[in-house]
């Protein structure tokens, strides 16, 4: 159950994700102390709002319930360094990104060592579903701190999920970025035929998300695939979306658990990446299958 000193989150890292969360747990009522690296970062942060911390630590010393969403693995072990210098308290801290299994344990052991819970929690949405509300939390760990957390996880996200012990939620999220890989790349795919075959794309998009071959995954980005431009900046960049699926790659390698049509799928974003297009929208993919089929491409 949260508390009256629960009504401050605070939130370390305020990238793509993180700003979004801010944004919606201060419209929800929540005061959110911040923190990021970055100067632009904090500065967004502030004028929608929230109240910028000047470190990790102090972000901890102002919150019981913490959040991080961040880029990579060392920047959680930087973050998990820092709250570990802190006096020993009950607080709780939802770390919200995607990374391996044995990055997150390790992260939870260090914390708990502290004193501090960490629950594995990572997002299901795009950026910009996100800036929405429309994510879900995919939780798991020590129960009554995810009862701790739930009412602020209602406050950004439109369902929290409980999965059960710490790493399920990861897991569930690697299954699930699994499939949005694949779909992806497969309406990158039926783009490029729509295209070379003469169909205009905003009425492909129309009819097609109307019948059984539409999915979440076209809805989102299928805007871009209409404009063939993946710029849009509240989403998933192809340089950060590469990471997450190498955490599947070895995940699912892990289990000697077979993955062909995600395999055949990586190969393109790949690609994608190596043609200018890190910076841009995962849906960029369509512009490799594109240019294999020697059509017009999107600027880089």
């Amino acid at each position: 159950m949260i508390t009256k000193s629960d009504r401050t989150v605070g939130l370390i890292g305020l990238g793509i994700m993180g700003y979004a969360m801010s944004k919606n747990l201060l419209a929800a009522g929540f005061t959110v102390v911040g923190y990021d690296i970055s100067p632009r970062a904090i500065e967004s942060f502030r004028a929608n709002g929230g109240t910028a911390a000047g470190s990790v630590a102090e972000v901890g010393k102002a919150a019981g319930v913490l959040i991080t969403s961040l880029p990579s693995a060392k920047a959680l072990f930087d973050v998990v360094a820092e709250l570990r210098t802190l006096d020993r308290r009950e607080r709780v801290l939802a770390e919200t990104s995607t990374f391996t299994l044995e990055d997150k344990s390790k992260a939870h052991l260090l914390l708990g060592e502290k004193g501090i819970t960490m629950l594995d929690c990572p997002l299901s949405g795009s950026g910009s579903q996100a800036l929405e509300r429309d994510v879900l939390v995919y939780g798991s760990g020590e129960r009554s701190a995810y009862d701790r957390c739930l009412p602020v996880f209602e406050g950004f996200s439109r369902a929290p999920h409980y999965l059960g012990p710490f790493g399920n939620g990861s897991k569930m999220k690697y299954v699930a970025n699994l499939m949005v890989a694949v779909h992806t790349a497969v309406a990158g795919e039926a783009f490029a035929l729509a295209r070379k075959a003469g169909l205009d794309p905003a009425q492909t998009y129309a009819v097609v998300s109307d019948g059984a071959a539409g999915s979440r995954a076209l809805a989102v980005r299928g805007q871009m695939l209409i404009e063939d431009n993946y710029e849009t900046i509240r989403t998933m960049p192809l340089e950060l979306w590469r990471k997450d699926m190498k955490v599947i790659a070895d995940f699912a390698g892990s289990l000697a658990c077979p993955t062909p049509m995600f395999s055949a799928a990586v190969p393109l974003f790949n690609a994608a990446v190596a043609s200018g297009y890190g910076a841009q929208d995962t849906a960029a993919v369509a512009a490799v299958i594109e240019a294999m089929a020697g059509l017009p491409t999107p600027k880089k």
